[in-house]
């Protein structure tokens, strides 16, 4: 594979991401008006592997990252290419270097409008809109559908009882990324009958909080796992992705105060990421949009 690439005037380098200094990562995703904060940042850095795009002197003009789960499966994000490389070919060298690195595995990623014509050409198959909701916690939540359990909060340090729930939602084991990102996160449980049928998180990230991920088996239990953390952040600015285009969970959201800001569509290389079955839990908010 190709370690660097010539783009116009300039040479770019493939770097590991966590040899380059995290000032440059934020300044490159306030380029194109990502939140990302340097504490999101590195998270992700945590998280996942990646690789930055640099000059020979230094300068970052694009980043990819992928979060393996498992043997067998990945999720991509914080694909980014400047303006001045966007035209150039940048974004498919960096889509080559992560292909290559990530090899037989299946692949998940959720794509922006502008790179969706390169994931498709690069095998990637649209199965599904995510609706990327925010705005500001309200004073007051509408009104929600009666309660079916107990609604509690969880210990940073017991997250073996959501795990095996969570793998169920979401199609593979990813407790390697709930304990990260439970550090500084808040947890809500739903139960019944004295076991654990859903859970949310809620932790800093961007310009102000997100929900998620949120797992329910039904739409009535999304709701009263978001609204235990929309009721501490009133007046805050809260966001949450979603996968829920209507229906009671999508209402809420609205009637919380959390418009659609942007969509994103989920899509997949290999097998299919989302299968989802009436009878099982679903994640209906995602952990962010680079983590699916």
């Amino acid at each position: 594979m190709q370690r660097s690439v010539r783009l116009k005037s300039f040479e770019l380098f493939a770097r590991d991401i966590n040899d380059v200094d995290v000032a440059l990562l934020h300044a490159l995703s306030i380029s194109v008006r990502w939140p990302h904060r340097p504490k999101d940042w590195d998270l992700l850095r945590r998280a996942g592997h990646g690789i930055v795009a640099v000059d020979g002197i230094g300068r970052v003009f694009g980043s990819a990252m992928w979060f393996p789960h498992g043997n067998d499966f990945a999720t991509i994000g914080l694909v980014i290419t400047t303006p001045r490389t966007q035209a150039q070919g940048g974004g498919r060298w960096l889509m080559d270097q992560v292909l290559e690195r990530c090899g037989d595995r299946n692949l998940a990623l959720n794509s922006t409008h502008v790179a969706y014509p390169l994931y498709v050409s690069l095998g990637f198959t649209s199965e599904a809109i995510v609706y990327m909701r925010q705005g500001e916690a309200p004073q007051a939540l509408s009104s929600m559908p009666a309660l079916d359990g107990d609604l509690g909060d969880l210990p940073n340090d017991t997250l073996s009882e959501i795990t095996a729930l969570d793998a169920r939602a979401f199609g593979t084991d990813r407790a390697r990324l709930l304990a990260l990102l439970a550090e500084d996160a808040s947890i809500a449980t739903l139960s019944r009958g004295g076991e654990i049928v859903g859970y949310s998180m809620c932790r800093e990230f961007g310009r102000g909080f997100v929900i998620g991920p949120t797992v329910a088996r039904n739409d009535q239990d999304a709701v009263h796992l978001t609204a235990a953390h929309l009721k501490k952040l009133q007046g805050r600015f809260v966001r949450v992705d979603t996968r829920e285009r209507d229906g009671v969970f999508a209402e809420f959201l609205q009637q919380s105060g959390l418009g659609i800001a942007e969509t994103v569509t989920t899509m997949s290389k290999g097998r299919r990421f989302l299968n989802r079955d009436s009878n099982e839990p679903w994640v209906y908010g995602l952990a962010g949009h680079a983590l699916s």
